[in-house]
């Protein structure tokens, strides 16, 4: 079983990449646009690394 702490931490970052996401949509200007794309992509890229992590403890575990 995963760390809860790791599930925790996996729920913000799908709240971040949500709230990126929607505020370069909301965006006027295309530099703010791609500034929330690129922390969207961010936190994509934690939440994938936190998945390794929990399938990881879920093995050892």
């Amino acid at each position: 079983m995963a760390d809860p702490k790791t599930e925790e931490l996996q729920l913000e970052e799908i709240h971040r990449e949500r709230a990126e996401r929607e505020q370069a949509d909301e965006s006027d200007l295309e530099r703010e646009e791609r500034i929330h794309e690129a922390r969207a992509d961010k936190h994509a890229y934690l939440k994938e690394k936190l998945a390794e992590r929990a399938r990881s403890e879920e093995e050892n575990g």
